[in-house]
Parts: structure tokens; sequence; C-alpha cells
């Protein structure tokens, strides 16, 4: 017998987040359902087909496959499904089959779109993304672009100094642009008029601005951060930094630009790093470091500014620990770059993080030289263990002779990686591909990545195992819209954000970034890039995005109440301690990635 209905009525009372309308929508809603039946075996709907509404189951059960066959869910009685493909490109994104007679309620498309733009608490459960609460508007964390107010004053390189100096007492600041043909070749700041000309005394009415200009200054590109600015100017020691396009001059920050803002601790951390004296004195400052995720999580900022400023201090102290190693050892024998990989690698570290990191050296390079660089290994290696970076269990370190090899050799591991991708070779590369220069001539490794990348993507064999590879990590999924928990151990009835959680998304990312030769080495950034290359759908990457990110942001809010009640943050949730809402739209995400993960297996690397 058909519902009525007043039955369906009182149904949707007990539904959430139909049960949170007002009153009046509720019972303009309770109408709009459509009732259906169907018998055990029958489909609901395949997977590409046009999606009438959402469905509601009333009674019964449904099964929910994705494109390959393999099972994401059952469903009971008051579970939805089909809204992922609706609020995408309304076409079916899973196969939906009842498992038993069953009593269905569709909402047309129409009404459920109509109450996702209307209704919040109704777009809030339907909605993957990242809460939108308000964040903190410091300066660190905002970019580049953002902090500019005026456009840059500039000079021509063969202006003579008096002019200038005139110029910039006109219009009040202490520093001019020297651009040449539009092209940005020095800057000229009141130190230099003090310490070049003055002291030296030069003459201001015959000499040229680019006698006593900065060369070749630094500079940052308007989507950086702010952090990027106090960081640089930190390091570097400098008051004017350049923002650039190119090689063209968009604005000027100065230190008294940046006075109205008040720097947040990951920028005072680093600044305590960089003026250390001894590598003995760094584990007391990086011990601020989970009291600065804490209060990072805590002002709402999205997981991967957190994670990149919580990066960004691992950087300063490898960084600081090699110019402390090479004040005894003196220059280095041969031109090199330290170079991070894993989760610093990808600036993605949290409060748990190890080290990953290797040495390119100069091909010149002769093992009697070596010592040099065992030495600089062993005093960086040790020093990062001693702020809390562990050692590698794989030893995956620099310290290790096999990852401190001239270019050369790299190329060989690369090829043979490639040529030959058996397992071992499939987790090495994975690896290696997430490389980023932390310190040294960075040239070193950019034109090698360029070519792997071109070989790697081209390599049909290889990217079939890389693919193979990335699928071994899957969400923790269960049936009956649970969640397959860890059933022993420590850790019994958590589930692990790290191998379960996000490092499946970073496997889809690394895949996606070698197949469109693509090299960034951050995963979100490779999520964004493989949508504007075409290398996955707009569709699919706004779904990923969206998944990774909800996944991130429980795995950082889960270490910062860890790290609030005084313990030792680690990468285990316990899913069914937090409510209903939260679950679901946790469980929602991890059906995404489960989606993609079988649609790159499905399709193969033709498909993407």
């Amino acid at each position: 017998m058909a519902p009525t209905s007043a039955d369906i009525a009182k149904f949707l009372e007990s539904v959430h987040p139909y049960d949170g309308l007002p009153r009046a929508e509720f019972d303009r809603v309770a109408q709009c359902f459509i009732c259906q039946t169907r018998s055990s075996g029958e489909t609901v709907y395949s997977h590409g087909e046009p999606l009438p509404g959402v469905f509601l189951i009333m009674e019964g059960a449904v099964e929910v496959t994705d494109a390959a066959g393999a099972i994401i869910s059952q469903l009971l009685a008051r579970n939805s499904f089909g809204e992922r493909g609706l609020l995408a490109d309304g076409l079916a994104a899973t196969t939906a089959r009842s498992l038993s007679d069953t009593h269905l309620l569709l909402l047309p498309a129409d009404e459920f779109k109509r109450l996702f733009e209307e209704q919040p608490v109704y777009r809030r459960f339907f909605a993957r993304g990242r809460h939108a609460e308000p964040r903190r508007s410091d300066m660190a964390m905002q970019k580049v672009a953002d902090i500019l107010s005026n456009p840059p004053i500039t000079c021509a390189p063969h202006d003579n100094i008096r002019q200038a100096a005139r110029l910039m007492r006109d219009r009040r600041i202490s520093s001019l642009g020297v651009v040449d043909d539009g092209r940005l070749v020095g800057i000229l700041t009141i130190r230099d008029l003090s310490t070049r000309v003055l002291a030296e005394g030069i003459d201001p009415d015959t000499t040229p601005v680019c006698a006593v200009m900065t060369r070749d200054p630094i500079g940052l590109p308007a989507e950086a951060l702010g952090s990027d600015v106090l960081n640089l100017m930190f390091e570097k020691h400098i008051g004017h930094l350049p923002v650039v396009h190119g090689d063209t001059l968009v604005g000027m920050l100065t230190q008294t630009n940046l006075t109205r803002f008040q720097a947040v601790s990951s920028t005072q951390i680093i600044q305590d790093i960089v003026e250390a004296e001894t590598a003995r004195s760094l584990p007391a400052i990086t011990a601020h470091i989970p009291r600065l995720l804490a209060q990072l999580v805590g002002s709402n900022h999205p997981h991967e500014v957190v994670t990149r400023l919580i990066t960004d201090v691992t950087d300063a102290v490898t960084r600081r620990l090699i110019q402390l190693a090479e004040e005894p050892l003196g220059p280095s024998p041969v031109p090199y770059v330290w170079l991070a990989c894993g989760s610093q690698g990808r600036q993605e570290q949290t409060g748990v993080s190890d080290q990953d990191n290797c040495l390119f050296l100069h091909d010149s390079f002769v093992e009697s030289q070596r010592p040099w660089f065992d030495a600089l290994a062993r005093f960086v290696s040790d020093g990062l263990h001693a702020c809390g970076y562990v050692y590698c269990p794989g030893d995956m370190m620099a310290t290790n002779p096999r990852w401190c090899q001239p270019v050369r050799v790299w190329r060989t591991y690369f090829q043979g990686w490639i040529d030959t991708p058996d397992p071992m070779a499939q987790m090495l590369a994975s690896v290696m591909f997430d490389l980023r220069p932390i310190a040294g001539n960075a040239a070193l490794f950019s034109d090698l990545q360029a070519e792997t990348l071109n070989q790697a993507s081209r390599n049909s064999i290889f990217v079939a195992h890389m693919i193979g590879n990335s699928l071994k990590h899957v969400p923790p999924l269960g049936l009956l819209r649970g969640f397959a928990t860890l059933r022993t151990g420590e850790h019994r009835n958590q589930i692990d954000m790290k191998h379960n959680g996000v490092i499946p998304v970073v496997d889809l990312g690394r895949v996606y970034a070698l197949v469109g030769r693509l090299s960034p080495a951050n995963t979100r950034a490779r999520l964004l890039c493989a949508e504007d290359a075409g290398v996955i759908s707009g569709a699919g990457a706004s779904d990923l995005v969206a998944a990774y990110d909800l996944i991130a942001e429980f795995r950082l809010r889960n270490q910062a109440a860890q790290i609030k009640t005084g313990q030792k943050p680690d990468n285990y949730l316990a899913p069914y301690e937090f409510g209903d809402f939260e679950r679901s739209h946790l469980r929602d995400a991890f059906v995404v990635v489960r989606t993609m993960q079988s649609a790159l297996a499905q399709r193969g690397s033709a498909s993407i």
C-alpha cells in the first residue's frame, strides 16, 4: 500500500535535514515528494544516466556501486542517494540497485536545487566542501596581491642618483624599482644612498642609478603568502621586497608597509630559527610547533595554509642547519641542492612528521669529495631528528650514500625505475616524484625533473604500474553507511586518516601530475592543475578537491584536539565520536575518493 501524504510528512520529521526546515517550507517540500517502489534486485538508476532528483529510502535497502561495480555502500531507511550527481552535471556518478522490496521517495531535481540554494540547513547537509566559518584576516595568511596598496614607483637605470633621490623624497618612499624596457633590473633604497653614495663620496649628479643599485633583487609573485614576505625578509635580512609577474614589477613591499599587521607565531618561530646560533638551540624553538598548529586550526585557516606554514618552519630549520654545518666545513667542493620529499616536499606537513631528504650533487663530483657531504648530511639529519623530525624508518635520507649522488647517477635511478617498474621501483618513484628543493642550486634538479616527467609519462607500462600502485591505499568505507575501522590493537575502532584518508588522494594527484607532466609537488595544486590541463574533468576535480579538503581538515582538527588535551598528535581518528552530520559528510568524502579511484582503475591511463 502506497504511503499517504500524512505518512510522508511524519516520516520526514525524523529525517535530517528536512527536520530542520522552517515549518512552511517543510509543508511545501513534503507535498513535492513522489513515491516509488522497487522490487528486490531492480535498478534504481545506472551510472551515467540523467538523474530525475534525489532519492530517500523510506523502507527497504539499496546497494550503491561505483563505475567499476565495486560496492560503495548499502543504504537503509532515512538515507539519501543521488545528490552528488545532481550537484555536478546532473548525471548519476554511481549505480543504485534495491536489495529488497523498497519504498523510495523522489524529490525532483528542480526542487532539490531550489532547497540547496535557499535553505542553509539543507545546503550544509548536502554540500561536501569545507565549512564556511569565518577566518582570521592577518597578514601572514593573505595573498601578497591583497597586501599591496599602491602601484610601484620606478626610475630608469641611467637616471642620475640625485634625480632618483628627489623622487624618493617627493613621493615619501624608501625605495625605487629600477626598470629597463619594462623589465625589473634592480632596486635602489635609502640604505644604498647612504652606504654606496654618501659614504663613498660618489657624485650624485654624474653617476647613474645602475652603478649603485642592488642588481637582480629577490622577488615574490603576487600569489605568494604574506608569510613568504616575512620569512624572506628575516632570512635574507632585507627590508624591501619587489612583487613581480615574470620580469615585470607590480609592487614593492617594505617593513614599514607591514607594521600595520601582526606577524603570526609561525613567522616569529622562523625568525627565532634564523637567529639561532647553534643547532642545540633549535629543538626549544620547534617545540612550539604543536601549539602553532592548534592555533592555526582553531582560527579556521584552510588546511593547505596550515600545512604550508608548518612546512615553512621545517624548511627554515633545514636551511639553518645547513648554514651551521657549512661554517666549520667551509665551502662545498662542488655545487649541490638539498631536497625534501614526502610531506615536506609536498608542503603538507602536520603535527606528525619524519624526515625524508636527499642530495643532488654537480656532475663534477668525485668520490674523494664525499666526506664533506657525509658530514653535512649527518649534521643536518641529526639536527632535524633532535628537533622532532625523526629519522626516516626506510633510511630515505641524505645520510644514505644511495641518496647522495651526482645528477648523472640520479638520472640513471629514474631511468631504471621507469624502465623496470617493479614494486620497489614504484615505491621509490612515488617518493621521488614529490621532491622539492630546499637549499642550494635548484637548477641541478629542475632540468632533471622536466626530463623525468617527460620520459615517465610516455612510458605506458610505467604509468600503468603507477596507477596500480596508487590504488593500494583505499578509503575506510564499510557497508551500511559505516566505516572500516581498525579491529585490533591500540587504535581499535579508529581509522587511519593518513594512509586511508589523505594518502589515497595524494596518490591520485601524483598520477595526474605524471600523466599531465605537471611540475607542482603539492597535492591540492596538482588537482587544480590537472583540471586546468584537462587531465581530469571539471566535475571530477571539483568533487575530489572538496573531498580532500574535508578529509584533510578532519585530520588537522583531530590533531589540534589531541594537542589541546596534552596528547601527542597522531593520525588516528574515532569516527563514531562525531555526530551523524559530520560522520555522514566524512563518509561521503571517502565515497568521492573511492569513486575516482575506481574510474582510474577501470579506464587506465588512456582516460586521464
